[in-house]
């Protein structure tokens, strides 16, 4: 999922104490994403309620995201909206791939090959509307703001960045820099450890930061030329060449200087202005307003425990958690004013 530009990209590593007093814009369908596929059972299973009704996202989204109210970071979950046209043949594919892990998932279950039904599981894994109904629903009552993005999240996370209302874009994916993203955060989690995907290891991990700045700087290109070279590696709204890494695609455009002038005269197959312009002048609106509320312990409990059986042990410590968070944010405010 998205551009793989990670082995050019500058990166600085820090402490998550370092990012406290932080907004971060994350990006809500990568979160979602990764908490479906890897809070598992070892079958390959997902967390479920006693309705049947999976909860690996709850789970993710409230434990994640209290600890990092805790660690004084303040979170704003961007929801995507409507695709690119360009970005449907991408999503037809992931749903095909899927259906067909789903079916090997099954195979691998009912042959007893466990290790293998668990990598398939995760590579089955999609985001459905009540998945992001449910995600809505609990920050709304853990007192978060969410922003509803028009088209792309990324696209939106990196305009509220620009725009000041955030300090950094929160996601896996690089596509953020390619949006305009002043600053990417990556491995925003507490852990300190991440799962490779599909296989059983964990590495250890620090937050890695991404300055949109440094990154033109030290590669020497423009912004213009970053989209190029995601372009050749491939995006969400192309293929790319086949064979071309991020190091071939940037030493490509640094020489050549644009896609147009290296390949002169040959059709690529792609329209290449549509896709900068997905990128270069993406859809996002300022039509959003960002409150951080109370939490509603209460609330909170009812929706989990009540309705989909969570530990009210746990979960009432994650309530302290964000009841933490909140304490220091109102003790932080109070002191500008002496």
């Amino acid at each position: 999922m998205g551009v793989q530009l990670g082995g050019v990209l500058p990166k600085l590593e820090m402490g998550l104490e370092e990012l406290r007093g932080k907004k971060v814009a994350i990006d809500a369908m990568n979160s979602l994403y990764q908490f479906l596929a890897i809070i598992r059972q070892r079958d390959g299973e997902p967390l479920r309620d006693s309705k049947g009704r999976v909860t690996s996202h709850l789970s993710g989204l409230f434990y994640r995201t209290a600890n990092l109210i805790e660690a004084g970071i303040s979170p704003i979950y961007v929801f995507d909206g409507e695709p690119p046209r360009l970005k449907r043949k991408t999503l037809e594919d992931r749903r095909a791939l899927r259906e067909k892990a789903a079916r090997e998932w099954a195979r691998a279950l009912q042959e007893g090959r466990i290790e293998d039904a668990k990598k398939y599981a995760e590579q089955a894994t999609r985001v459905d509307e009540w998945v992001i109904k449910d995600a809505k629903t609990l920050l709304n009552l853990m007192g978060l703001p969410w922003v509803q993005a028009p088209g792309e999240g990324e696209a939106q996370a990196a305009h509220m960045v620009r725009r000041g209302d955030a300090w950094a874009v929160g996601s896996q994916d690089f596509d953020s820099l390619l949006f305009g993203a002043p600053v990417l955060v990556r491995n925003l989690a507490i852990t300190g450890r991440r799962k490779l995907p599909g296989k059983d290891v964990y590495v250890e991990v620090r937050p890695e930061v991404i300055e949109l700045t440094r990154v033109l700087s030290e590669l020497g290109i423009t912004r213009e030329q970053l989209v190029d070279v995601g372009i050749l590696v491939g995006t969400d709204f192309n293929e790319g060449i086949k064979g071309v890494g991020p190091k071939k695609a940037l030493e490509f455009v640094k020489k050549h200087g644009s896609l147009e002038r290296a390949f002169e005269g040959m059709d690529l197959g792609v329209d290449l202005e549509e896709i900068r312009k997905i990128f270069l002048e993406p859809g996002v609106s300022d039509d959003y307003e960002l409150k951080w509320g109370d939490p509603d312990p209460e609330g909170i409990k009812d929706f989990l425990c009540g309705e989909h059986d969570f530990s009210e042990q746990r979960v009432q410590v994650g309530i302290q958690k964000l009841m933490k968070g909140k304490g220091e944010k109102k003790q932080s405010s109070l002191e500008k004013w002496f």
